[in-house]
């Protein structure tokens, strides 16, 4: 009896070894070391959620007037749009362009010179059919003032009527004697004195 009992242990003894041994066999293999070459899928990072817009406060500023648009102005075909000249710039630049004329000692008498002077003023003041002009007597230092003054207002109207016979209206030109009031050089010598001989063209409105 004690022989079957001691048989029976024995048996159980060596089946608990050879299950002991299988089970060490299947931990062996399940050991095994994963291969690097084995590549992880990767998920691409979440995009964050889009944040709740936050509500605009309103301007305390007062609202932005619209812009003015300028009015279109209207052209014919072949014509330009171009602004009138300032007129008082138009009577600056004249002024500018008329020549003065001189005169010789006690004389009145227009010189070659003073011909071909006055005759260009004449082309200018038909470019500007508008314009008025004065024409100033002025005379030197010797003399009387009542001689002078005569003298300065022959010298204006000789100017004025070559002018007139040029073709410029005589009711355009006006004139006035200075005599010895204006002179355009101070100086006691025939060097002054020949340039305060004259007649200056002035425009009037």
């Amino acid at each position: 009896m004690r022989k079957k009992i001691i048989g029976c242990i024995v048996v159980l003894s060596l089946g608990a070894l050879v299950s002991s041994g299988c089970a060490k066999k299947d931990l062996v293999k399940s050991e095994e070391p994963v291969s690097t070459a084995q590549t992880v899928p990767t998920t691409p990072p979440e995009a964050a959620p889009p944040q709740p817009m936050q509500p605009m406060e309103e301007s305390k500023s007062e609202p932005m007037a619209p812009a003015k648009s300028e009015p279109m102005v209207e052209t014919r075909a072949g014509e330009a749009n171009v602004k009138p000249e300032n007129k008082g710039t138009q009577g600056a630049q004249l002024q500018g362009e008329l020549q003065k004329i001189y005169f010789n000692f006690d004389s009145a008498s227009l010189s070659e010179e003073s011909r071909s002077l006055l005759a260009k003023n004449a082309q200018l003041l038909a470019g500007q059919p508008s314009a008025k002009v004065r024409i100033e007597g002025n005379c030197d230092e010797r003399g009387s003032d009542e001689y002078n003054m005569a003298l300065g207002e022959r010298r204006a109207k000789a100017a004025k009527d070559y002018l007139v016979n040029l073709g410029v209206q005589p009711d355009r030109l006006s004139t006035i004697s200075y005599g010895v009031e204006k002179p355009a050089v101070e100086g006691h010598d025939e060097a002054a004195w020949a340039k305060n001989r004259r007649d200056e063209f002035v425009i009037v409105k």
